[in-house]
């Protein structure tokens, strides 16, 4: 009797890896914004020194989940923009910052959305408060 672990009976079954497909160009092309949209928001977040715990890149933008609303502000005052509010939900508020990147050489910019809950009546500064869509 084989102890041998190799030593199975029965046939073996040869197992082969074939190469990567390569993707449709518009995939490529999602893609490629995907990841020029990150390295934007990177330089930035860098370069200020800006809080982005969580950073979702999608091809059309680049998503920030920040901490708290003193951190939504940081964003604020870097970049500028528009905070819009959604409705409240179970004692919560989603403040959400629209802003941009400044132009990249070719004229393009990257849209970033930097969102952060908020309790519902919670006192936030007055000059972060002057942004919210109205």
């Amino acid at each position: 009797m084989s102890t041998n672990p190799t030593d199975l009976p029965g046939r073996s079954t040869l197992v082969m890896t074939l190469p990567q497909a390569p993707l449709p160009d518009v995939l490529m092309a999602r893609v490629r914004a995907q990841q020029d949209n990150a390295r934007a928001v990177d330089y930035v977040i860098d370069a200020f020194f800006l809080p982005a715990p969580v950073r979702i890149p999608r091809p059309e933008s680049v998503h920030v989940m920040v901490a708290d609303v003193d951190d939504l502000g940081e964003w604020l005052r870097v970049l500028g923009g528009e905070i819009h509010v959604s409705p409240e939900f179970e004692g919560v508020e989603l403040w959400t910052l629209h802003t941009q990147t400044e132009p990249r050489e070719d004229g393009s910019t990257t849209s970033v959305l930097v969102s952060v809950p908020v309790p519902s009546g919670e006192l936030v500064m007055d000059w972060i408060r002057r942004a919210v869509k109205r």
